[in-house]
């Protein structure tokens, strides 16, 4: 699926990023410009446009008179949420969701108890909402409104801690979200004991509760570590 308002460059950014990251073209493989548009059937200044949103991920660099070069893996900007998504869409993705999903149970539990100390009151009803959006949806196989509300809990969730550090992960989270549920690393309806653990933890905002709130958080971070323990092995 090509990204929405890149064009042509966004075509080749669709085939070329994904591979990339799959190691189809290791650390060190050396891309030819020239070659490139050729195989795409692209101007040059089209797959230079590319190049460039690529080393803007670190995935690349350029240097003259020896072409664009994949850079290590570690040197990877692997916060984007392009890069994400590419990961998730590969083979890549256990070792991704995994470690994905250790970072939000580091972060979201100590979010979820700065949000209960310093949220408004209507981030407070956003956050109600978006629990009781996701218990309107947790049965019938309604698992795209499920997440349409999952994502934006978790955003308020890291936007309401007042850390800006926090809430910049919000993309983070929504592809992680958002890639569980379209590569099928889901159940078919969430584990109801989860969607109960959310709409408590907007009480306990509500409430003002920021131990309760951290707790509660950390208790559906390690839930969802447990699924991937039986989802992907």
């Amino acid at each position: 699926m090509s990204t929405p308002g890149r064009g042509l460059h966004g075509h080749v950014l669709d085939t070329l990023g994904p591979e990339i990251t799959a190691g189809e073209y290791p650390p060190g493989s050396v891309l030819r410009t020239d070659e490139l548009a050729q195989r795409f059937d692209v101007s040059r200044s089209v797959m230079r446009e590319a190049v460039r949103v690529l080393e803007s991920m670190h995935l690349v660099e350029s240097r003259r008179r020896v072409g664009v070069t994949v850079r290590p893996k570690a040197e990877w900007n692997v916060y984007d949420p392009q890069v994400i998504r590419w990961r998730l869409a590969g083979a890549d993705r256990p070792h991704q969701l995994r470690s994905l999903t250790v970072l939000r149970s580091a972060i979201e539990p100590v979010a979820a108890r700065l949000t209960a100390q310093h949220a408004t009151a209507e981030q407070c009803a956003e956050l109600t909402e978006c629990a009781l959006g996701m218990v309107a949806h947790s049965r019938g196989h309604q698992l795209e409104g499920y997440l349409r509300h999952d994502v934006a809990f978790h955003r308020v969730i890291l936007t309401a801690s007042g850390n800006e550090m926090f809430a910049r992960l919000g993309d983070v989270v929504a592809e992680v979200l958002t890639g569980r549920t379209q590569h099928d690393v889901m159940f078919e309806d969430p584990d109801p004991a989860a969607v109960t653990l959310h709409v408590r933890v907007a009480e306990a905002v509500r409430a003002r509760d920021a131990d309760r709130a951290e707790e509660l958080t950390r208790e559906i971070t390690v839930g969802a570590l447990r699924e991937l323990d039986i989802l992907v092995p």
